[in-house]
Parts: C-alpha cells; structure tokens; sequence
C-alpha cells in the first residue's frame, strides 16, 4: 500500500476517534476499546485530528457520517462491528474501499499472537479484500472453508478464498472439497460423513471470526452465474420467498433459514454455526440490502461492512 493511502486510513482512524471522544462522549478508554488499539495509541489519534484541523465546529471529514451510521446500524441490530466505508462518487460501490476496510479486520484477525481460527465463505468482495491482504507469517493460524466452491460438475469457482487468505497469510488451509449443492441429499449425506467435513466443521464451531459474502437471490446472480444452481433452481428458491444466501445456504427477508429441497443439498456450515460466531456480513450495492438485512435480521451475521448509500439504505429499509 503506498505511503499516501496510509496516511489517509491514519486521518481516518483519527477522525474515528475524534468523533467518539468529541461527539458521542466516549472516555479515552472507551475509544481505545472500540478502535482495538491502547489508550495511549487512542490519546495520539485524537490529539492527530486536531492537529490536522479536523476538529472545527463539525468533523470536517467523509467518515463522520459513515461513523454516525455505525451507530445506528449497531444499535438497531446488535451489531458487534460495524464499519461503513464512503460512496464512492455518482453513488457507484465502492468495491477498493470495501476491500481495504474488509482486508484491515482479517489483518487484525491474523496478527494475534495465539493460534486463530479465521472462517471465510467466497464471493467477489471477499477476494478483492484478500488481494489487499499484506503478507505474513501466521503458520500456527488455521483459515478455514465455510462453503465449498464448486458446481457440481465439478468446475471450481474464480472466487474461492481460503486458500488465497492463507498463502497471504502463510497460514494452515482448509478448504472445503465440495460442491455448494450436491445433486442429491445422499450425495451431500455421503460427503458430510467423511473425515474431512468433521475436522472443518469442528474448526468452523473453533473460529474467532468469520467473514462472509452475501448473495441476492435474482436472476443471473452470482449462484446462477457461476454455475452452482441452475435457472429453474433459482425460480424455486424465489417463489419460496428466498432473498438472500450465506454460506449457500438461502433464507427469507425475516432471515429464517428456508425448507426447502435445495437446503437439503447444500454442503456448507449451517447459518446456527455461524451465529454462534464473531460473523461480518460484507457487501453493497442496492441488489444487496434485502439479502444483508435478512442476515442481520435473523442474526445469521452479528457484524457489518458496507458503504454509505447502503447503510443508508439499510435503515431506511428496516
């Protein structure tokens, strides 16, 4: 990352800060607390946004209505995180901030000392986070597969990320060799049998996070898309009131997890798994906010990183 884009997120965790300790009334401690970082290190921060005139009257920076958003998205879901990223301009998503927001949590995640647990599902918002992923050496960590990412021909999809994370990181892999849907429930009983799902599945119940993609269920979606469910599937999944999809596994705009034939063939760790979980939803974009505000709904997710028209969007919608 250049020496320019670092100064930038530092003015941006300084205005975080400023806005926590000014504006909501938060003590040092408590900014220190939610920005994960010492209360020396939150006693800088503050004191950087003064001297950089971000302090007048008002915070004069983008953030501050990406920071009154969090509030209120954590407050009207329970959120245990959230960050919102701004828009980028004429109101397109923006995906490289949304990356470089996501890739700052899982570089978190992997700089803890003890051995981690860090789960991952796939999409394309997730591997533009991990391209932003520094290298390093966590190789007692374990990055682990919540969903496979193949169809069920076989072909494996472009947006597989565990494997990715954990070369970044030099971590211990385990991917999930399944398809998403299996063509039959023996099929996916005969798979879910073996040794292999067991150790995953016994990871995924271990993980200190989870970081998952969220998925709208629409025509040419990316499940249709990339081949892990046919057109006539997504139909069904459709007129069985299905909006969204986690993990492959579809559910309603309520986020209750649907009964249906196609739930009965999906290979990845079960949405009750992953609310047991630290687990961030990310995405934006207008096709997202019914299949995100499912997720926080039914606390499939417990946490959040989007971008402002979404957020925006997200409490105007719920």
């Amino acid at each position: 990352m250049s020496r320019a884009s670092r100064s930038e997120q530092k003015l941006e965790q300084a205005a975080r800060a400023a806005w926590l300790y000014y504006v909501v009334g938060d003590t040092q401690d408590q900014v220190a607390a939610k920005l994960n970082v010492s209360r020396q290190a939150a006693q800088r921060l503050v004191s950087l946004a003064v001297s950089e005139k971000l302090i007048k009257f008002r915070l004069d920076h983008p953030i501050a209505s990406c920071v009154e958003l969090e509030r209120k998205l954590q407050e009207r879901f329970e959120l245990q995180l959230c960050e919102i990223v701004p828009t980028a301009e004429g109101g397109h998503t923006a995906l490289g901030g949304l990356a470089v927001a996501v890739a700052d949590h899982m570089e978190d995640a992997l700089a803890i000392t003890e051995p981690t647990v860090i789960g991952v599902s796939t999409g394309r918002s997730l591997r533009a986070a991990v391209e932003e992923v520094p290298h390093m050496e966590c190789p007692n960590h374990k990055v682990v597969a919540l969903v496979g990412a193949m169809s069920r021909e076989g072909q494996s999809s472009h947006f597989e990320i565990a494997g990715r994370l954990a070369d970044k990181a030099k971590a211990q892999c385990y991917p999930m060799p399944t398809p998403v849907v299996t063509s039959s429930v023996e099929e996916r009983e005969l798979m879910q049998g073996q040794r292999f799902y067991k150790t995953i599945e016994d990871l995924a119940k271990q993980a200190a996070i989870c970081f998952v993609g969220v998925c709208e269920i629409a025509w040419n979606c990316p499940l249709q898309s990339d081949g892990f469910l046919t057109g006539a599937e997504i139909i069904q999944l459709a007129d069985n009131g299905a909006v969204g999809e986690i993990a492959g596994w579809t559910f309603d705009r309520a986020g209750n997890v649907l009964d249906n034939s196609i739930n009965d063939r999906v290979t990845g760790i079960h949405p009750s798994v992953l609310a047991e979980r630290k687990t961030i939803a990310v995405g934006s974009g207008a096709h997202k906010i019914q299949p995100i505000l499912g997720a926080l709904r039914g606390k499939i997710a417990n946490g959040l990183i989007s971008d402002e028209a979404t957020a925006r969007a997200l409490l105007a919608a719920s």
